[in-house]
């Protein structure tokens, strides 16, 4: 059989209780919820670094933290004698990898690189990022610039995509028309690609929405699609277990969103789906591009978030905490010439199977540091057992570390030291704490971690002894996050 297509699919910050296909009973989501129909869905699956760089390199090398060095999105943390060169250290990136392997490849959105301007390998790369800090960055922005150049009526919006700053968790309305946002010109930009015959190779394209990510701001109509009213509130556990994570009181602060109430948290929560309905139309177009091929049942579709976020839950917002609201993620594989249809598995999968999944369909499988997933579903791969998530720079206090196996989680926190346990099957809420409760499986599952770090030079700091090492409890020193559009000079409250 010829090679199929891939085409892999991404949003950012979509929780993967926000659509209909995984039992969201309010949100609409029709054609995302036809890629469920049409073939596989993980219930199971996971962000294991679930911060915006971290994921992101995670999916375009195969590789978890320990080899890409990206904990959080301060930055690379190395060991001295590793080389600074991202694919000299995990190997060519994906589109890299699919060029060798005989596909045309594209890249359309969000990449959030380091630098911003890395080369990814893509033949065809078309760049929209959330922050522009230099003029160079402004103008090698595909997106902005599209704005500029063809619908110079909207140059003098400072922030195309919402306000920030202080509005992060604010409802807001998109300055621009449904028609003009950065989700209708990705999606736009994907349908030329998809349609394109240029040559006969078939084709890898990654497609990267900005969006639901904050500011939660939906353009006409979606902004008013949902009543509030008919919103859930957030689903918190006592403070004492919610916030056992320092890190989420400093987060909630430094976003603005310290002391936000029921009826703003169910604003933002209706503006939230509103922008989820809208992408899912945008994925829509893509969809139809796909179908209106010959080879449409030989292309293979992965849809998956980069994270998700807490929107309240756990009284907190934003990511980087491995409560389920944060690290769990969509997950969905079709490809309707090879795999069943509307089958949902408890396979434990996570981003770093990306790779495998695309070098699998392409011929020539590359695990690296994850499973062979399509492997699992014929029966030629093995499953994980456990499946480990990382968060911050190992041996300072910000490290984290999660297992998770098929009933249990196990968190790890290093500022005091501090262990959670949590039995998904009976709570998936994460409201009982049982690490107390339940000594030998808190045991087992730490030491699953311990064994599994031990094998990985790059997360040797955060061991001591060969033990999960922790730090006294202290509490950061609260600061606020100021983005403003650096590019055009606004750099704070202060008029220029």
């Amino acid at each position: 059989m010829k090679q199929p297509n891939i085409l892999l699919i991404m949003c950012d910050q979509l929780r993967a209780d926000s659509l209909g296909a995984l039992g969201n009973g309010i949100v609409r989501t029709p054609n995302i919820d036809l890629l469920a129909e049409r073939g596989l869905t993980y219930n199971k699956a996971y962000s294991t670094c679930p911060v915006c760089v971290p994921a992101r390199y995670t999916i375009r090398t195969g590789r978890e933290p320990y080899h890409t060095g990206y904990y959080d999105n301060g930055g690379l943390h190395l060991p001295a004698d590793q080389p600074l060169n991202h694919e000299e250290r995990c190997g060519d990136y994906l589109p890299r990898t699919m060029r060798a392997l005989g596909y045309r490849t594209f890249g359309v959105g969000k990449f959030h690189t380091d630098p911003w301007n890395e080369d990814l390998g893509y033949e065809v790369q078309l760049r929209s990022e959330e922050l522009m800090n230099t003029e160079e960055q402004l103008m090698g922005d595909d997106y902005a610039r599209f704005i500029s150049e063809q619908h110079p009526e909207y140059s003098h919006i400072e922030q195309l995509h919402g306000e920030r700053t202080e509005m992060y968790y604010m409802p807001q309305t998109s300055p621009l028309p449904a028609d003009l946002t950065v989700e209708a010109w990705a999606a736009d930009r994907a349908v030329e690609l998809i349609q394109a015959d240029e040559d006969e190779r078939p084709y890898f394209g990654f497609v990267s929405f900005i969006g639901p990510h904050p500011p939660l701001a939906p353009p006409v109509p979606f902004n008013r699609m949902y009543n509030p009213d008919a919103m859930p509130n957030p689903v918190r556990g006592k403070p004492e277990t919610d916030f056992m994570d320092e890190q989420l009181s400093w987060m909630n602060y430094l976003i603005w969103a310290e002391d936000i109430d029921d009826p703003r948290a169910r604003a933002l929560k209706a503006r939230y789906y509103g922008e989820i309905t809208y992408i899912d139309q945008c994925i829509g177009k893509i969809l139809d591009a796909v179908e209106s091929r010959p080879d449409s049942d030989n292309t293979i579709i992965c849809f998956f978030s980069d994270h998700g976020d807490h929107m309240g839950d756990h009284h907190a917002w934003q990511k980087e905490s491995f409560f389920e609201s944060s690290t769990r993620v969509p997950f969905m594989v079709s490809w309707p010439s090879r795999l069943p249809e509307g089958e949902r598995r408890d396979d434990l999968v996570c981003l770093t199977d990306l790779f495998a999944i695309a070098t699998h369909a392409a011929g020539q499988t590359q695990t690296r540091d994850g499973i062979d997933v399509l492997g699992c579903v014929d029966g030629t791969a093995l499953q994980r057992k456990y499946l480990f998530g990382w968060y911050g720079k190992p041996g300072l206090p910000t490290f984290k570390v999660m297992v998770r196996d098929q009933d249990w989680k196990y968190i790890f926190i290093a500022n005091g030291g501090r262990e959670q346990l949590f039995h998904l099957k009976e709570d998936p809420d994460e409201l009982t704490q049982l690490a107390e409760g339940f000594p030998d499986i808190t045991a087992r599952l730490r030491e699953a971690a311990t064994e599994e770090m031990n094998r990985h030079k790059g997360l040797a700091p955060a061991l001591e002894f060969r033990q999960l090492r922790s730090f006294p409890y202290k509490a950061r020193p609260l600061t606020r996050i100021r983005q403003f559009n650096l590019s055009k000079g606004v750099s704070d409250f202060t008029v220029n």
